[in-house]
């Protein structure tokens, strides 16, 4: 088991570098442009009168010297017309430097606000973080109890069916202007506030009631990834429920005596959970994806506002930044994916 483990995390680990070097292989191009475009290169051009062509050569030579763009891209250089062989570049390549920059945690500055896009990404995450992970735990546990229930009563089975396919047609964006009219209007229910945080609340953070104010704000975004993502887990666990209920174990179950609860919850329900558990690694992006949406329709200042704002104002760190994050995630969500089918399915553990 251990060795297995050890495989997937190495495994997990070069994708994860594979993205960054696919990452930086896509900028590598226009990198130049966006370091020289920084504050710490519009800092060291000053911003006094209008220099003549030398001087500017000369002051662009120094910038690019100073951020490192005069060193070769790779480790390695391709034969030129002036050298007929590779040649090995060691360390002082920008791949390296840009590399161990991303390692110390290091992404730059936001060209919007000046700001490290570490700390930009960690405020974002501190509002997606606990929106995603209520929508994950909520979305599972509800169609946990959805699909047993649905087990137990046969005749619920096509009304309750067909309102989770009628859910799982609605676009994400309606359903949230749904909510919103339904539950933050003073013309319905004006039960929940509908917009974000810092406009409708003056509590000063770490207090008790910016906490309430926090959990309260992400009610209704909750509930729409929520509603998003329910009927799709329902559907694929409420079917392996059924297939695996008549399957020849559990008639053999029921043969012996074994009431159709006890079928369920000792025979039945751990093997139908093992095709759900592939969908989950697939739940994780498509809700950090809906938070984009939701993020948007109800001002939420997170990771959705955060990159919608960085592409419209062509902000490359913060996009880069939470492409990479994006990505690591999903790596992180397929890698506690096998890890769970290698602990629920003991075929793998035999195989292993």
């Amino acid at each position: 088991m251990g060795l297995r483990i050890a495989w997937h995390l190495l495994r997990t680990g070069l994708a994860v570098w594979v993205l960054v070097s696919v990452v930086f292989l896509l900028i590598h191009r226009d990198l130049g442009a966006v370091q020289l475009a920084s504050p710490e290169a519009s800092e060291q051009r000053g911003s006094g009168a209008p220099l003549s062509a030398t001087a500017q050569a000369a002051t662009e030579l120094a910038i690019n010297q100073r951020l490192g763009l005069d060193e070769p891209l790779f480790y390695v250089s391709p034969p030129t017309a002036a050298r007929d062989s590779w040649r090995c570049n060691g360390l002082r390549n920008q791949y390296h430097r840009w590399a161990a920059q991303l390692l110390q945690g290091n992404l730059g500055l936001s060209f919007r606000t000046g700001r490290a896009v570490s700390a930009e990404l960690a405020d974002a995450l501190a509002f997606t973080l606990p929106l995603t992970g209520l929508a994950v735990a909520l979305s599972v546990g509800g169609a946990l109890l959805l699909a047993l229930g649905l087990a137990g009563r046969p005749w619920w089975q096509r009304p309750v069916r067909a309102g989770l396919v009628g859910l799982q047609a609605l676009p994400l964006f309606g359903v949230g202007l749904v909510l919103l009219l339904a539950f933050a209007n003073p013309e319905a229910l004006d039960w929940f506030p509908g917009y974000g945080l810092g406009q409708t609340t003056d509590q000063p953070p770490g207090t008790w009631g910016y906490f309430m104010a926090y959990l309260w704000h992400l009610v209704l975004p909750t509930a729409a990834l929520v509603i998003s993502a329910l009927p799709e887990l329902t559907l694929q666990l409420h079917a392996s429920l059924v297939q695996e209920l008549g399957s020849r174990y559990a008639v053999t179950a029921r043969a012996k005596g074994l009431a159709e609860p006890a079928v369920i919850r000792r025979h039945a329900l751990r093997n139908a959970l093992l095709p759900s558990l592939a969908q989950l690694a697939e739940l994780l992006p498509a809700l950090v994806a809906g938070a984009v949406v939701v993020e948007v329709v109800f001002a939420l200042p997170g990771m959705g506002r955060l990159l919608a704002g960085a592409a419209a104002a062509r902000d490359a760190p913060v996009l880069v930044g939470g492409v990479l994050l994006v990505g690591a995630a999903r790596m992180l969500a397929l890698l506690a994916t096998d890890v769970l089918n290698f602990w629920a399915d003991p075929r793998i553990r035999w195989q292993s």
